[in-house]
C-alpha cells in the first residue's frame, strides 16, 4: 500500500555511455539510493496486519478511495453506522451478504472483504 506523500515521487533516468551509467548506478547505491523497480509482496511489506484485519483496512481504504464518511456508508447501505466502524476496526467481521452490500456503494468486489 503506498503512504500518501506531501512530495511527487522522483523518477529518474540517464543517458550516457554503459560504462558512465554503471558508475552513477554505483554512485546512488552508495549514498543509500534505493531501486524500487522491484515490487515486493504487500504481505512482506507490512508483517504487521493480520488476516484478520485485513477487511477493515481494506473497508477503510475502499471508504477512502470513494471520499465516503462512515455516516454517508451507512447512510447507502442501511449498515449501522456504529457496525462499520467496528468492522473498520477489527471488531466485526464482514459476512458475505455485508460485503455485497458495501461493495455495491463502494464500487469494489464483494470479495476483497471476505
Amino acid at each position: 500500500m503506498l503512504e500518501h506523500t506531501k512530495k511527487p515521487r522522483t523518477e529518474v533516468s540517464f543517458c550516457g555511455s554503459p560504462e558512465d551509467i554503471e558508475k552513477l548506478v554505483r554512485y546512488a547505491q552508495e549514498l543509500g539510493v534505493v531501486d524500487t523497480t522491484d515490487s515486493i509482496p504487500w504481505r512482506d511489506a507490512f508483517p504487521e496486519v493480520s488476516d484478520q484485519e485485513m477487511p477493515g483496512y481494506v473497508l477503510a481504504g475502499a471508504r477512502g478511495k470513494e471520499d465516503m464518511s462512515q455516516h454517508e456508508l451507512a447512510r447507502r447501505t442501511g449498515i449501522p453506522q456504529r457496525h462499520i466502524s467496528e468492522m473498520e476496526n477489527g471488531k466485526r467481521t464482514i459476512g458475505k451478504s455485508t460485503a455485497m452490500k458495501l461493495a455495491e456503494v463502494l464500487n469494489v468486489d464483494y470479495r476483497v472483504f471476505l
